[in-house]
Order: structure tokens, then sequence, then C-alpha cells
């Protein structure tokens, strides 16, 4: 026990309150490194006893397109198989195993394939940006050109609406005056 009376086994209370008020230090310091940390080491000294266990910081990089994420999900198990498989067939080769010569083919044939799901990936990723714009450049053409379907789209709508309208109204068919 850091700060016990050795004869009696009991906390001396100075020693209780340096080592708390260090310890609210330590936590405050390093907290201070982030705003959440920060947050979370003001609320543990309001509180004096509570210290949150997890904090929630914001993701530094935006999220990969839902087709992007799935091709390099593909990718990634592709080529843990593709090791998997080259490991095989170098430990068949050492132990002179008869599977040892399947292996090496389907290993070559499998790396073709590993090659194949990496460029796939680039493939989706420069596809989808092709297709959805870098939202990130403030030039950004696609910005542009959805700026510009929405516009249409408000319009098209408006003019529904009067032609729903007209429509209501009788549509002036054989009618003269509004009376």
């Amino acid at each position: 026990m850091a700060g016990a009376d050795a004869e009696t086994g009991t906390e001396t209370v100075a020693d209780t309150d340096a080592e708390a008020e260090s310890k609210v230090e330590t936590e405050a310091g390093a907290a201070a490194v982030t705003n959440a940390g920060a947050e979370a080491a003001m609320e543990a000294e309001e509180q004096g006893y509570y210290r949150q266990l997890w904090v929630e910081e914001p993701a530094t990089r935006r999220r990969l397109p839902d087709p992007v994420r799935a091709s390099a999900v593909r990718a990634v198990i592709i080529i843990a198989v593709t090791l998997i498989q080259a490991m095989v067939a170098f430990l068949c080769t050492l132990a002179g195993s008869w599977l040892a010569f399947p292996m090496v083919l389907s290993s070559v044939a499998s790396t073709v394939v590993a090659t194949w799901g990496a460029l796939d990936v680039w493939v989706t990723r420069q596809v989808w940006n092709q297709r959805n714009g870098v939202v990130s450049v403030p030039s950004s053409t696609a910005r542009a050109l959805r700026r510009e379907r929405r516009r249409a789209r408000r319009q098209e709508r408006a003019s529904e609406r009067t032609k729903e309208r007209i429509r209501r109204q009788g549509g002036g068919a054989g009618q003269l005056s509004h009376s």
C-alpha cells in the first residue's frame, strides 16, 4: 500500500489526497491531447470518481463507398488465400510431398486472380470517382452537375403542380372567364 502507515496498516489522509491530486493531474494532462479527451477529463474531475472508458472520436478520413469497400474486402480475402496457398506449396516442396506440384500450379493461378482483385479495387474506385465526382474538391464538376439536375427536377415539379392546378380548375375547356 502506498501511503500506508507501516505499524497500523491505515492510510494517512495527506498521502491519499496527494495521490488523488496527482492522479487527476495525470488524467487531465493525458486527456488534453484531444478535445474529446479534455471533455472526459473535465467530467472526471467534476465527478471525482468517474472516468469514461470509451471516448468517441470523429473519423479522420471519409468512409469508402460501398462498391469500393466490397471490392477491397474481396481482394483482401483472395490475397490471404493466395498467401496461404503459397506457404502450403513451399512447405510441401520442402517436405517432398506429391502435393507440391499441384499446389505450386494453383498458387500461380491464384496469384493471377489476386492481381486481378487488386486491380479491381483500383478500377472500381476510379469508376466511382468518375461517376459520382470527387466531392472534396471545391471545383468538382459533379457538384455542378448535381446542382443542374436538382434545378431541372424543381422546374419539372413546379410545372407538374401548375398543370395539376389547371386540371383541377377545369382546364379552361369551354370556360371563358373565372366567374
